[in-house]
Order: C-alpha cells, then sequence, then structure tokens
C-alpha cells in the first residue's frame, strides 16, 4: 500500500469516526463544510483523494485539524513528527510547496507549517471559520501576504499575524524562494 493509500484510508476511517461522534449526517456535514455529499460519501469510502481544500473544509466544519482527519493512529500525549512523516499537502512543477509539519487540538485545531514559494508563484486560502488566526515567519525572501484584498509586504526575518475569517493568500513576487513557517489556530466548533 503506498502512502497516499494509507491518507486516503485514514483520511476515511477518521471523518467516518469524527462525523458520527459529533452526530452529524452527510447532508449536515455537507452543509457546514461546502463539501459535497457525493464527495464526502467517496472520502469516506476511500475512493477519492481530495484537494488540500476540500480537507481543510471538512476539518474545519468538524473542528479539527488536518493532521487529525489524516493520523493513522490515535496520538499519544507526546507525539514526535519526523521529517518523512510530515505531509506535502500542496506543490507545484517549479517547486513551491506546503508541508504540515505538526498538529494538535487546542482546544481547536492547531497547526505548524512550512511553506515554500518559488518566484512568480503564490496560493490563495477561503476564509477559515471567525476566529481563526494565522501566524507567519519569513525565513528568506520577501512574502507578499494578501488579506481581505489588501497586500502586506513580509521580508525575511519578520513574522505577521492575523485573523483568517477573511479571504487571504500568500506570493512570491520576488526572484529569490521564500521559505516561511505558519501556524494556523482555528476555533473549536460551538
Amino acid at each position: 500500500m503506498t502512502d497516499l493509500d494509507h491518507l486516503s484510508q485514514s483520511l476515511a476511517r477518521n471523518l467516518k469516526r469524527l462525523r458520527t461522534e459529533r452526530g452529524f449526517t452527510l447532508d449536515a456535514l455537507a452543509a457546514r463544510s461546502g463539501v459535497s455529499r457525493g464527495m464526502l460519501i467517496q472520502i469516506e469510502q476511500a475512493r477519492t483523494n481530495p484537494s488540500v481544500g476540500t480537507v481543510v473544509k471538512v476539518g474545519d466544519a468538524l473542528g479539527v485539524s488536518i493532521t487529525t482527519l489524516l493520523d493513522f493512529d490515535q496520538a499519544p500525549q507526546v507525539r514526535l513528527v519526523p521529517a518523512e512523516q510530515a505531509v506535502r499537502l500542496w506543490s507545484t512543477e517549479a517547486g513551491s510547496h506546503s508541508t504540515l509539519l505538526a498538529g494538535a487540538e487546542a482546544p481547536g485545531p492547531l497547526e505548524l507549517w512550512s511553506w515554500v514559494l518559488m518566484p512568480g508563484e503564490g496560493s490563495t486560502s477561503d476564509p477559515h471559520p471567525t476566529g481563526t488566526t494565522e501566524l507567519v515567519h519569513v525565513r528568506s525572501g520577501v512574502l507578499t501576504l494578501t488579506v481581505d484584498g489588501t497586500d502586506h509586504e513580509v521580508p525575511a526575518g519578520t513574522s505577521a499575524t492575523f485573523q483568517s475569517h477573511v479571504s487571504h493568500g500568500f506570493r512570491n513576487e520576488g526572484t529569490a524562494p521564500v521559505e516561511m513557517t505558519m501556524a494556523v489556530s482555528v476555533p473549536a466548533p460551538h
């Protein structure tokens, strides 16, 4: 079985368990997440490899991190995540990529990411639930951070924090790669 097969199986098992624990029908989860009932069925039956955006929407609707949705096992009190177990969830042919390094529920999802954006590339995100906060630290290059339509230049060595319940995105308008670390904190569902 490939890593992708393991992820599909884990996602299927965890989605069904978490949906059932929360008492959500497929229709209710579809309404909360904006992901179609048909797609949710395919995910629960491990018949598809959904996009990162789809997994984020489902996780947000369930109030859990992507890490929890993809976790192979129940997490112990201290969970070490070796580099080879970090999950690359987005990449381009030019070499841009994002990697989920670790995540926790505290009391809502908390995720730690490593990003590389090659010159001329970027990534946009749909709004997250109200109360979601993102922290970004640029290690190299100059990041163009767009929050609710306004651009902010974030040079190497600089950190930024913002509420991400609005549209937002990251771009590299420079000539050198942008390397950054990002943390995302999503509030627990009510």
